[in-house]
């Protein structure tokens, strides 16, 4: 047998580091509408194609163009930029905030708003997502209080959790946003979970689970997918592919030469591979999964492609990772500005309304934001009772928490 060169450990690098541009060829793009639309109840295999492929509907005219196109109320699609626009401006004034220690941590949805908002609004309210941190959107556009997010975010008084969840880990059973998870990946198979248990009950509701490209490298990926497919429960299975985890590039979770929507695939799941800057093409591809769910023809696995334009969190600083400007170049654009030109070329929005819109939300958010400060913040030291911590845990108190209880005075 002939010796051949030695063998060598491939490890995936990034097309782009500081210093220098990214290139981001490496993203299959397809032209806005070309991408056929199948049948809901299409076999698994036979979305193959769609997995590689890219689906979107806006064009960069802003013309809404081929098979995908979906049937929506204008007055809907104006409701999902405004919801896009005030999660923009939410996670702006929460930076900050941060950054006055008003709170200890925060996490933004910068560059990726219209992914969460456009499938909350494809989805019914009773139906159950199980998020990331960075599907706040869903909360917003369904007119969730927001000085009860801010409550939460500072761990004050009036916070809804009593203090038991780290900032933007919300949990809201009524707008049907289940407990986020500080551990990743742990959703997924949550939600699978919920999913199956609404069918053995013969319920109506589907269940709606979120992870980002980094967390595809965690086990329990592959275990929901296993389930969903094998049982064929009524969940959507979306990987938020931003580009980036914490600071590895995508290609470390194994997006390199294949794509994420390729693995639902190769598991029996029907994949789609979606522009998640493209408030329509996430409208109508999340409605599309939606009726395959609630026809009993199984799960959906959809890739939406995206960037995650801001720092991971607030304590994470890109610049050493990335180029600094990779947003600007970033092929699929802005999501709030392809949607704001696709309404003013359908006369159903002005730079005019936007600039008013712009204002008032503005207005909104620092008005919930001063109300929700009056219940304290990190920077006052005014949180919550330390009495909270005994409340609402068990339904009878057990002696060793009593006697401490005491030992505390409270």
């Amino acid at each position: 047998m002939s010796k051949g060169e030695p063998l060598r450990l491939h490890v995936p690098e990034p097309t782009g580091r500081p210093g220098c541009a990214t290139d981001f060829s490496y993203l299959r793009l397809s032209p806005a509408g070309a991408v056929r639309r199948p049948e809901v109840d299409v076999a698994p295999m036979d979305t193959r194609d769609l997995a590689y492929s890219l689906i979107s509907v806006i064009d960069a005219e802003g013309n809404a163009v081929g098979p995908w196109v979906p049937h929506i109320d204008i007055e809907v699609v104006r409701k999902g930029l405004r919801a896009m626009m005030k999660t923009r401006i939410f996670d702006s004034r929460m930076l900050m905030a941060q950054r006055q220690k008003k709170m200890s941590f925060y996490m933004q949805s910068l560059g990726e708003e219209a992914i969460g908002t456009a499938q909350a609004l494809a989805l019914n309210v009773d139906d159950m997502c199980f998020p990331t941190y960075r599907q706040q959107s869903i909360l917003v556009v369904r007119d969730y209080p927001m000085v009860d997010m801010i409550c939460q975010l500072m761990s004050n008084e009036r916070d809804p959790l009593k203090g038991r969840q780290l900032p933007v880990m919300y949990s809201v059973k009524k707008a049907g946003f289940f407990s986020i998870s500080g551990n990743l990946a742990t959703q997924y198979i949550q939600a699978v979970g919920w999913g199956m248990a609404s069918a053995i009950k013969g319920d109506t509701k589907i269940a709606s689970a979120w992870i980002g490209d980094g967390a595809t490298a965690e086990a329990d990926f592959d275990t929901a997918l296993t389930f969903a497919h094998v049982y064929r429960a009524p969940v959507i299975l979306n990987v938020v592919n931003n580009q980036w985890a914490i600071s590895t590039f995508q290609a470390i979770a194994g997006g390199e030469d294949t794509t994420f929507a390729a693995r639902g695939v190769g598991c029996g799941i029907a994949s789609l591979r979606v522009d998640g800057n493209d408030f329509l093409a996430v409208y109508a591809a999340s409605q599309w999964a939606a009726e395959r769910a609630r026809r009993n023809l199984g799960p959906c696995l959809i890739e939406w492609v995206t960037y995650r334009a801001g720092p991971h969190s607030t304590s994470d600083d890109p610049s050493k990772y990335r180029p600094g400007d990779d947003w600007t170049h970033f092929p699929l654009g802005d999501p709030i500005m392809r949607l704001k030109q696709y309404l003013i070329k359908a006369g159903a929005w002005s730079e005019q309304e936007h600039e008013e819109t712009q204002k008032r939300l503005e207005a909104e958010v620092l008005a919930a934001q001063k109300e929700a400060e009056q219940y304290g913040t990190m920077a006052s030291g005014h949180t919550f009772s330390p009495a909270e911590m005994f409340d609402g845990i068990y339904k009878e108190l057990p002696e060793h928490l009593r006697v401490q209880r005491q030992q505390l005075g409270i």
